[in-house]
C-alpha cells in the first residue's frame, strides 16, 4: 500500500511538472529519431476521449482491430529497430506484458519507419512475445492527435478499459513505471 502511495505520489508531481512544462521534445538528426522527455501523463477519468478506433496488419500478418479489445487496458508502444532507446526499453516492456496478459491487458507495438526485414530481426532478437501492429508511414499515429499524441519514439499510450486514452509515457518508460501505469488502470471500475 506504501508503495502504491509513493507512486501516485510521484506520479501527481511528474505529471504536474509536465503540465507546466513548454511540452519539451527534442529532434536528434543524429540519432534519427524524436527524443522523448521522460514526461508522464495520466489523465482524469472525466478529461479522457475515446482512442481511434484502427486497424493494421501485424508483423506476423494478423490482422488487428483495437475495437476489439475493448474491456482491457491497452499499452500502445511506439518503436522501430533502429532506435536505441527503443532497444533499451525492450525487456521492460516485455516484462511487464508478461506479468499483465493474463489480467485484462494487452501489450502492443506500433512499428514505426521500419522495414519488415528489420522489424522482424528486432523482434527475434530482443525476443518480443506482444504483437506489433505495421505503421510504416506513421498513419496510425497521427490518429491520437486529438488526445495524447505519441510525439517521440519511443513513446506508450495508455488505453482505458472504456476505450479512452488515459496515460502516455514520452520516451522510454522502465518496468516499474509503466507497471505503475498498469496497475492504476487495472484498478478502476469498468
Amino acid at each position: 500500500m506504501r508503495t502504491r502511495a509513493i507512486f501516485l505520489l510521484t506520479s501527481l508531481v511528474v505529471v504536474l511538472s509536465a503540465c507546466g512544462g513548454g511540452g519539451a521534445s527534442n529532434a536528434t538528426a543524429e540519432q534519427g529519431f524524436v527524443a522523448g522527455d521522460g514526461s508522464i501523463v495520466l489523465l482524469d477519468p472525466e478529461r479522457r476521449v475515446a482512442a481511434p478506433d484502427f486497424t493494421g496488419i501485424t508483423l506476423t500478418d494478423e490482422s488487428f482491430a483495437l475495437v476489439e479489445h475493448r474491456g482491457e487496458v491497452i499499452a500502445i508502444n511506439v518503436w522501430a529497430s533502429w532506435c536505441g532507446p527503443c532497444r533499451a526499453e525492450a525487456a521492460a516492456l516485455e516484462a511487464v506484458w508478461k506479468r499483465n496478459r493474463a489480467d485484462g491487458f494487452l501489450l502492443l507495438g506500433l512499428n514505426t519507419r521500419d522495414s519488415a526485414t528489420a522489424a522482424q530481426g528486432f523482434v527475434k532478437t530482443y525476443t518480443i512475445t506482444f504483437p506489433s501492429v505495421v505503421d510504416t508511414d506513421g498513419q496510425i499515429q497521427l490518429l491520437f492527435s486529438d488526445s495524447l499524441p505519441p510525439q517521440a519514439i519511443p513513446s506508450t499510450v495508455i488505453v482505458d478499459k472504456q476505450g479512452r486514452v488515459a496515460a502516455r509515457i514520452l520516451g522510454p518508460t522502465s518496468q516499474a513505471t509503466l507497471q505503475g501505469v498498469v496497475d492504476a488502470l487495472l484498478a478502476e471500475q469498468s
